[in-house]
């Protein structure tokens, strides 16, 4: 990508977690970045200041990316500050788990709007000037929910499989524009969702996966990462599956 200073970084739900390691692993890099939370603004302070330290010039905003209004205020803001966007990386979501036969319709929508049509507002704010700009890469953030599917998360499932769909769709339509646009998959990683199972059905996760381990944030974040570098120049439309072996 062509070089304009420091480069301008975007990352939702940056506040905990996949999100935290991937906002603190680009920071190191000394960018510009800019990452938003929905809610927790402790975590959220606890991140840009981790994010500072690490050399970024960092900025937290409360941004719900549901919100179709709120993210192009924050996009502009973006784009205001520093003239371009190199990086954009979509990781916020939401779970809302039930049965199909006992979910309800608010709890189907929360996870879609969230997860799947709140990246669809934040690359529609992030391509034209991408576009513009004739340089950029968009990550989204799916799971290996979105692959191979799991009872009790049909919204979820649904949403992550739509995320793949949207990346493979919008690398055909910036590729002309030397914009790549790419998925990362996530298996069982060592974060506040996987914290919450009960241990025996962590315990039988965990035996299920090859490697025999669960997954670090880290490890995904550097993933991204990879996805971002020049050295993923002529990488688009993929999805990265971080897994363990979980799915193949």
């Amino acid at each position: 990508m062509k070089e304009k200073g420091p480069s301008t970084i975007v990352v939702t739900g940056g506040s905990r977690g996949i999100g935290r390691a991937i906002c603190l692993t680009f920071a190191r890099t000394r960018p510009h970045l800019f990452f938003n939370y929905r809610s927790d603004a402790g975590a959220a302070a606890e991140t840009l200041a981790a994010c500072r330290a690490a050399g970024a010039v960092a900025s937290a905003t409360a941004v719900d990316v549901a919100d179709g209004a709120a993210v192009a205020v924050f996009f502009k803001e973006i784009l205001d500050a520093t003239g371009h966007i190199d990086v954009l990386v979509c990781n916020a979501g939401i779970t809302r788990d039930g049965l199909v036969m006992r979910m309800s319709p608010e709890d189907w929508d929360a996870v879609i709007a969230t997860d799947l049509t709140g990246a669809f507002h934040c690359v529609r704010a992030a391509a034209r000037p991408m576009a513009r700009q004739r340089s950029g890469r968009i990550i989204l953030v799916t799971s290996v929910v979105g692959t191979a599917g799991n009872a009790g998360q049909a919204n979820y499932a649904a949403a992550k499989a739509g995320l793949i769909g949207l990346t493979k769709s919008l690398a055909r339509e910036l590729a002309p524009r030397n914009v790549t646009v790419n998925a990362v998959a996530p298996g069982l990683v060592d974060t506040d969702m996987a914290a919450a199972l009960a241990p025996d059905a962590r315990d039988a996760l965990t035996a299920s996966i090859p490697l025999g381990r669960i997954g670090t944030p880290e490890e995904v974040a550097a993933a991204v990462q990879f996805l971002a570098s020049e050295a993923a120049g002529y990488i688009t439309g993929q999805v990265l599956h971080v897994n363990g072996g979980m799915y193949m």
